[in-house]
């Protein structure tokens, strides 16, 4: 159930920060799901480029702790075979996949071209809705964000205020490239397939290109399009939340 202990979530926060603010990431990912004063926690994960470092200390630490995957039924072959081997490979046992309603996708994108003349609209609709939703028994979620990834981000803190009932955790907020690519060789962890092949960021097919020598790893990332991040964390640099309850029948499933 999540916290209703009457403090003030910023308040919360603020002392989360001021406890861990000179720990490792990986003891900051224990105590987030640890802590009593974070509650109920999810780690939300893209099972993209790097994100088997955060799913690889998940598993070391709470295994059956609830990973959300969001399936916008748009996502590389490769992105939902890793998603398989990655889950059998570190023993998660609550990965939970994560769709927008048939219904809303008949309604709203019929033909599945919505992505073409909207971008927005359709990252709302198969992305930030149904992640809104599957987040709503929570009191923190676990993202992948870091300083270095620039924008918003780079004065990010480990513990931030979401919403008035909901922080976000951010373990690898100050770790760079080479710390990612350190962890993943000394852990013997399997890699996106995808990325040898010139995708460094990794999202749904139609919207995702390979990125050239010299470029920005997200390039690739809604090519020629004056965006950049989907609605789940920021659009035009400000925090997002879809709340239009049609959208929020989504689906829920247990996934191996």
């Amino acid at each position: 159930m999540p916290l209703s202990d009457g403090i003030d979530i910023a308040d919360r926060v603020a002392g989360l920060n001021a406890r861990y603010r000179h720990h490792a990431a990986t003891a900051v990912m224990e105590r987030a799901l640890r802590d009593p004063e974070v509650g109920e926690v999810a780690l939300v994960s893209s099972f993209g480029a790097e994100s088997v470092v955060l799913l690889h200390m998940v598993s070391v630490i709470a295994p059956g702790t609830p990973v959300l995957f969001i399936d916008t039924r748009m996502l590389f072959p490769e992105t939902l075979a890793y998603q398989r081997e990655v889950a059998r490979a570190l023993g998660l046992t609550n990965v939970q996949l994560i769709r927008a309603a048939d219904a809303e996708i008949a309604r709203k994108d019929p033909d599945g071209h919505l992505h073409q003349n909207d971008a927005d609209a359709c990252c709302a609709l198969r992305k930030a809705a149904p992640l809104e939703h599957a987040l709503e028994g929570y009191d923190a979620w676990i993202t992948g964000r870091k300083r270095f990834q620039g924008g918003e981000r780079a004065v990010l803190d480990f513990f931030e205020v979401e919403t008035a009932g909901r922080m976000k955790i951010n373990p690898l907020a100050h770790w760079d490239k080479n710390d990612l690519q350190e962890y993943i060789t000394e852990n013997r962890l399997p890699r996106h397939p995808l990325v040898a092949r010139g995708y460094p960021s990794i999202g749904c097919a139609p919207c995702t290109s390979p990125v050239k020598p010299g470029e920005d790893e997200r390039a690739g990332r809604w090519r020629g399009a004056a965006k950049s991040e989907c609605g789940i964390h920021f659009i035009g640099g400000k925090p997002v939340r879809v709340k239009d309850a049609a959208q929020e029948t989504d689906k829920k499933e247990k996934v191996a």
